[in-house]
């Protein structure tokens, strides 16, 4: 484990989680980390890295997703026991951003925040509508200054999650969104707040708390169907 911990570098980087997920493949590529190798904690992570826990949680979260580390609970984080090779490509593919991923996110994004905000109008209670309020309000905000508020729009959508009660679906969103959100940048996507926006949101949260569901899906529906026909749209 200590040997592990003395190839890693401190992350200097504006995204800090593909870092160290491309220091978790050097490590492979060169055997120093080797399929069933247990990873050092997460306390000892961050600070060789020298970035907060929750960078190094969402690397491994985004590594985990796609089957490249296991962690068992009571016992810690380990290498998925398969095939160099097989590693390198999964992983290659974590870090890949192209036309045809960003659409596959999108596409998976649209399934589960229907499924969310399904369960969201059917499961939630009195507290929940409070919280979700809250976090409308903080959109707002910002929105109506025309100011850019993208982790208030994520905070709104994770927070209908909660509200859906199915934590792997929250999950999935965790791992997807921030990746949507970065590949926005990439592709030079404007992501300022606009009136349709907030007004959609203003929407959904009455749907939900008025428990209608088949409107909060179609509101949802079409609240991503901008996102939906760019990410067609850049690979034709």
């Amino acid at each position: 484990m200590d040997h592990v911990l003395e190839n890693l570098k401190e992350v200097v980087a504006t995204k800090p989680t593909d870092i160290i997920i491309q220091q978790v493949k050097d490590l492979l590529m060169s055997g120093q980390l080797k399929p069933g190798d247990k990873l050092p904690p997460e306390r000892k992570l961050s600070e060789k890295f020298g970035v907060g826990r929750t960078h190094v949680r969402e690397a491994i979260r985004k590594l985990e997703f796609y089957g490249i580390l296991k962690t068992r609970p009571q016992s810690g984080t380990y290498v998925a026991s398969i095939g160099i090779s097989a590693l390198e490509s999964l992983i290659a593919d974590v870090l890949k951003i192209d036309g045809y991923s960003f659409l596959s996110l999108v596409e998976t994004r649209e399934v589960l925040e229907l499924s969310s905000v399904f369960h969201a109008c059917e499961r939630h209670n009195e507290e929940d509508i409070r919280l979700l309020e809250n976090s409308l309000n903080d959109y707002i905000v910002k929105a109506e200054k025309h100011v850019t508020a993208v982790e208030e729009d994520l905070m709104f959508h994770l927070t209908i999650a909660d509200l859906g009660k199915n934590k792997v679906l929250k999950s999935m969103l965790l791992i997807i969104i921030p990746d949507i959100i970065a590949s926005y940048n990439v592709f030079n996507v404007c992501q300022s707040s606009t009136n349709k926006a907030l007004e959609e949101h203003r929407i959904l949260y009455d749907q939900i708390k008025k428990r209608d569901a088949e409107a909060a899906v179609q509101t949802m529906k079409e609240h991503l169907k901008g996102v939906m026909t760019f990410a067609r749209s850049i690979i034709q």
